[in-house]
């Protein structure tokens, strides 16, 4: 049992003694193959084919559940429905179960519920440990599988228990906690969708902490002194002077005094390798170089995983053990042509041994290439590959060498200093070029000396408040404070974003976000402790190791629920208030203006459950009326109505494009002449644009306004030769189908 159909394939292709044979149940593919005498079913999971439900329709605290198929549960996990039953259809058949999922808790727990339905026709149901093993393997290259076919392990029952508690615990937690959230809120009228999970809490409460620095933060004045010699810039040694009259003084002293240098000092400075990435440090280094998001990261690094360019990405591990044959896939590399140089070079120097980091996983390596040639990568793929194939070969380079020079200045007993590096030896960093270390040649100074300066400066200057969390720096604050697993991070930052608690890249509390923060922390304030979070975390690595019971833990969690549920139910009507509160403060924070539909209530921006921005009405369900909006757009009202359609004027600024006016109505006249930028070709020959009808440009997202020439504006109706159909092509349709099935 694979975990994806891309790995099913390779698994039925690496470990028989012929080609496999593919056989095909509704749609979807299964494989068989033989080895010495055994015969082989290779199948495919997608992902979790079973979720938990609640058994009855008790009232909260509800701990009552049970896994169940996911496509009994949700209509957009159908699809999951035509892998259990091949899975089901093909286990029949058979006497011995091999877990093939990936390696890690989640890849165990959806392994062994198909078996154990499979086994008993009860997901519930227990597995017997002798029918069952473990394939354990960090690439999908057929050395790997096949050596992992030989080589396999007992079923991994500890991962398999922790697994278990995890989700069990994450569920009766979210939906106790998030039903409560609801029902406060419900009490003052007010239907919403509310969540607050195990980990949602305490990162909602580290970034709404943040928030309440920054609102509350007083910028203090403070003054520099520097002087400028041969073209460096000299600071005072004291560098921030929070009077100004000391300011002011040392300031009129430079300009007086004689300025002599005091001291020359230069030595040395090794700048050891980067050591290769784990799964957060290639989340931060994509975000950093090519402003990828961590969410997206993790998904193009699964894909090159699962095409066998590169070892398993969800690892904490910054290792590279001896036994993976490192000096195979150098020279592996050296076949592909952007790092046939950097390989090449490592292979005549016999450099195979890695600069390596202190963070292990007792699963997997660090991630690494496998040397296969990543042909098919392209864009963003492209992009995370080079950036793990580089930092690869780096961390197996020589020391870079630094020159650290420091100089000080003598002014009427007043020390100021200048501090410069310059490189003297790459080493590593030839092989790495998205990092570079800041480096300021200084001249060369005698000490005794004396200089003229070419400028002395008093700076006027603010402190800043703190910087806020972004996406990517908020993982490595999850990461390091033990919140979360490293493949749950970004998806719970993603869920504080779609319940709009949290908006923009460098991260900002909404005021409803607020409002939720305030009132659990009067109220709950367990709910968003980390320490309460690790300490259930910790527990579940206990489950690992056989320290601790599944039902041990289990069953402290719901201690801690229900003694949580109580303060809910003690302070409903309070906590439905600070809802209510920040509610109102938000929306009356967002209204765009006035509805012209009902004419009671105001229009202002909302998310769809889809994650979809638009805007809507206040007066909601009463009011219906909708307006799209550009997506991935920062809309900001303008406090002006459009005297042709009165709807509001908003301003939108989108990421690398000049920001614009517009009005919310589709319809308008303001946008009779508003056309979609076409390419340079396109615009010589200024085609017409024809009016599109009124129920498509609801759906459509509004164009950029530009204005259309003069001489390209012809009647709406302008005939059009029709396009002959293009006849449809086999392979496009088969293509089609296998993305559907993924």
């Amino acid at each position: 049992m694979a975990e994806k159909p891309s790995v099913a394939v390779r698994i039925a292709m690496s470990i028989g003694d012929s080609s496999p044979k593919t056989e095909t149940l509704n749609g979807i593919r299964y494989y068989v193959v033989t080895k010495g005498q055994d015969t082989i079913f290779v199948t495919a999971a997608a992902g979790h084919l079973f979720t938990l439900r609640q058994v009855k329709n008790d009232s909260v605290p509800v701990f009552d559940i049970e896994w169940t198929p996911s496509y009994t549960v949700s209509p957009s996990a159908y699809f999951t429905k035509k892998y259990l039953d091949v899975a089901e259809h093909v286990g029949k058949k058979c006497t011995f179960f091999i877990n093939a999922c990936d390696y890690d808790i989640e890849g165990t727990v959806i392994g062994t519920n198909i078996i154990r339905y499979i086994l008993n026709s009860d997901v519930n149901s227990e597995v017997p440990p002798q029918n069952v093993k473990r394939m354990r393997f960090s690439t999908t290259t057929n050395e790997d599988l096949i050596e992992s076919y030989a080589n396999l392990n007992d079923f991994d029952k500890n991962n398999f228990d922790a697994g278990e508690a995890r989700h069990m615990l994450d569920w009766m937690w979210g939906i106790n906690m998030s039903r409560a959230l609801m029902r406060a809120i419900s009490t003052k009228g007010i239907r919403k969708t509310l969540s607050i999970g195990r980990v949602q809490g305490p990162a909602l409460g580290v970034l709404s902490k943040k928030e309440i620095d920054i609102k509350g933060f007083v910028p203090k004045p403070y003054w520099k002194v520097t002087i400028t010699v041969s073209g460096v810039e000299f600071e005072c040694e004291d560098k921030e002077i929070f009077e100004k009259g000391t300011a002011e003084q040392k300031y009129e002293k430079a300009k007086s005094s004689e300025i002599l240098i005091k001291s020359v000092e230069s030595s040395e400075k090794l700048v050891r390798p980067f050591p290769p990435f784990d799964l957060t440090s290639l989340q931060l280094e994509a975000n950093r170089v090519f402003k990828i998001d961590p969410s997206r990261t993790l998904a193009i690094a699964q894909s090159l995983y699962e095409r066998s360019y590169i070892s398993y990405p969800r690892t904490s591990s910054q290792k590279l053990p001896s036994t993976l044959n490192l000096p195979r896939i150098i020279s592996a590399l050296a076949k592909v042509s952007d790092y046939t140089e950097i390989a090449q070079r490592l292979i005549r120097e016999s450099r195979y041994r890695p600069a390596e980091g202190a963070k292990e996983d007792e699963a997997h390596p660090a991630i690494y290439p496998t040397g296969e040639n990543p042909v098919n990568a392209s864009g963003e793929e492209r992009q995370v590959y080079d950036l793990i194939a580089r930092r690869f070969l780096a961390c197996f380079g020589d020391y870079a060498k630094l020159e650290d020079k420091k100089v000080a200045l003598d002014v009427g007993g007043d020390e100021y200093r200048a501090n410069g590096d310059t490189i003297k030896s790459n080493g590593w960093l030839e092989f790495y070029k998205y990092y570079s270390p800041k480096t300021l040649s200084l001249p060369s100074f005698e000490s005794g000396s004396s200089v003229k300066p070419e400028k002395i400066d008093l700076k006027s200057l603010k402190t800043l408040p703190p910087r806020r969390y972004t996406k990517a720096s908020l993982i490595s604050y999850l990461e390091s404070h033990d919140l979360g697993t490293k493949a749950t991070r970004s998806e719970i930052i993603d869920t504080l974003f779609k319940r709009d608690y949290i908006k923009g890249s460098s991260i900002e509390v909404t005021g409803f976000g607020m409002a939720v923060y305030t009132a659990l922390s009067t109220y709950c304030s367990h709910i968003i402790d980390e320490d309460l979070t690790r300490k259930l975390e910790e527990d579940m690595s206990k489950i690992e190791k056989g320290e601790a019971t599944k039902s041990g833990v289990i069953d402290e969690g719901k201690r801690i629920i229900r003694e949580l549920v109580g303060d809910f139910n003690k302070n409903e009507s309070g906590i439905g208030d600070a809802l209510l509160k920040g509610l109102k403060e938000s929306e009356n924070a967002n209204i765009l203006g006035p509805c012209k539909s009902c004419g009671a209530g105001s229009l202002v921006l909302r998310r769809s459950k889809a994650g979809k921005s638009f805007v809507g009405c206040t007066n909601w369900p009463k009011c219906t009326a909708t307006y799209s909006v550009p997506q991935y757009a920062k809309i900001v009202p303008k406090g002006k109505i459009c005297p042709l359609c009165n709807t509001p004027i908003v301003k939108v600024f989108r990421k690398g494009k000049r920001p614009f006016e517009m009005d919310l109505d589709p319809n308008c006249e303001s946008k009779k002449d508003w056309v979609k930028k076409e390419p340079a070709a396109a615009q010589a020959q200024a085609k017409p644009v024809t009016k599109k009808a009124p129920a498509a440009q609801q759906k459509a997202t509004p164009a950029e306004p530009s204005p259309a020439p003069a001489a390209a504006k012809l009647p709406a109706k302008a005939a059009r030769k029709p396009r002959p159909k293009a006849a449809k092509k086999p392979a496009q349709k088969r293509k089609k189908k296998v993305s559907e099935e993924k």
